[in-house]
């Protein structure tokens, strides 16, 4: 095992598309680190690069102690798992989990011993003599685990590996993934698009943009915490709202202008005053954002809204809301999430308290306030 780190790291391909900017990233040993981010960011990219299969435009890439910028693939002892499994259909389970450690030239006997090993903890034993055609999506992609484990390498790299594999099979092998990351210790990077995948499968979660890091934190601080408003609108399901307003005080606290409403703040972050007078954008989790069928007595302390549409999903439901504006017919979206199966009816006024401690405010630039 190894730990992976980029300084400073860019890739430009032929023909101008900058497709990693200035990244630095730090994996350490033993770590399972999710990376996520809208199609095109850079994601399988950066996967590429650790493996050797892409050159580095610029930048320094180590594995362990090791500078890795001039290696080959096959020096780096870098194992990677493909989205289309990837394996040799011409060959059994047992051939594909072979063929790496017969590269090798690994004696017979270290051979059996390594794939027994693997075998056992992912449970493929009984399927070692079927071929790839005669195993089910599941099935092909834990030997295409095995095969990438098998040869013990310092890093795993696991690109989108369960996005042909439906919902329920995406769920069961995310868990065996886990489990196995944890039981070997193994330093495993793991692109998807699936914000499922990237919260309950990592250890710490990159997001990337555009080729850039945006944030590199647990799970749960990414949720809480966002670094700007591309993570905040990209992480969660439902995301985070994000509503333009502007940002006043008065002698009893924050005044947030949105929708031409006024939402009073008592006790703001003290982060707030530099954007006095200033436009920001409001966040808030639509967790937290109540839903009452009336504004109460004290103005200030709720939204207006006006029902768009309703989503029951059982446990919970789901409100789309249009703020109330003075000026315009209707003001911007906000999504509320609600405990158990309500349903309200279109155009129906509501009105929304929100959590004041969870409310975030980004600079026009983005950038967390």
């Amino acid at each position: 095992m190894a730990s992976v780190t980029l300084e400073h790291a860019d890739k430009v391909y032929p023909g101008g598309t900058h497709a990693l900017v200035d990244c630095n990233l730090e994996v350490a040993d033993g770590e399972l680190m999710v990376v996520v981010g809208p199609s095109g960011c850079g994601k399988s990219t950066l996967l590429r690069l650790i493996a050797g299969l892409e050159e580095l435009s610029g930048g320094v890439l180590r594995i362990g102690d090791r500078v890795v910028n001039e290696l080959q693939p096959q020096e780096r002892n870098v194992a990677m798992v493909f989205q289309d499994y990837a394996l040799y259909p011409h060959m059994t389970a047992r051939g594909n989990l072979e063929f790496p450690l017969r590269m090798r030239r690994l004696p017979a006997d270290e051979r059996a011993r390594l794939i027994d090993r693997i075998a056992g903890l992912l449970d493929i034993g009984r399927l070692l003599d079927r071929l790839p055609k005669q195993l089910s999506g599941g099935e092909r992609q834990r030997v295409a685990m095995g095969r990438a484990l098998v040869r013990q390498p310092s890093v795993s790299l696991f690109d989108e590996p369960l996005s042909n594999l439906d919902a329920k099979l995406r769920s069961a092998v995310r868990a065996e993934i886990k489990d196995l990351q944890r039981r070997t210790n193994t330093t495993m990077i793991y692109v998807t698009h699936d914000q499922v995948e990237a919260m309950t499968l990592g250890d710490h979660v990159t997001v990337l943009d555009k080729g850039s890091v945006q944030q590199v934190a647990s799970p749960a601080e990414l949720y809480e915490q966002p670094a700007n408003a591309f993570v905040a609108g990209f992480i969660g399901n439902p995301p985070m709202n994000l509503l333009p307003a502007t940002l006043s005080f008065d002698g009893n606290g924050a005044i947030l202008e949105v929708s031409g409403q006024r939402l009073k703040v008592a006790q703001p972050p003290a982060s707030w005053r530099a954007h006095a007078g200033k436009s920001v954008q409001l966040g808030i989790r639509p967790e937290a954002v109540v839903v009452k069928e009336h504004e109460g007595d004290r103005p200030g302390e709720a939204l207006r809204l006006n029902v768009a549409r309703t989503e029951s999903l059982g446990h919970e439901t789901l409100v789309y809301a249009q703020l109330a504006d003075a000026a315009e017919a209707t003001g911007p979206l906000i999504i509320a999430r609600v405990d158990g199966m309500r349903t309200w009816a279109a155009d129906q006024p509501l009105a929304a308290e929100l959590d004041p401690e969870r409310i975030q405010l980004f600079g026009i630039d983005g950038a967390r306030v």
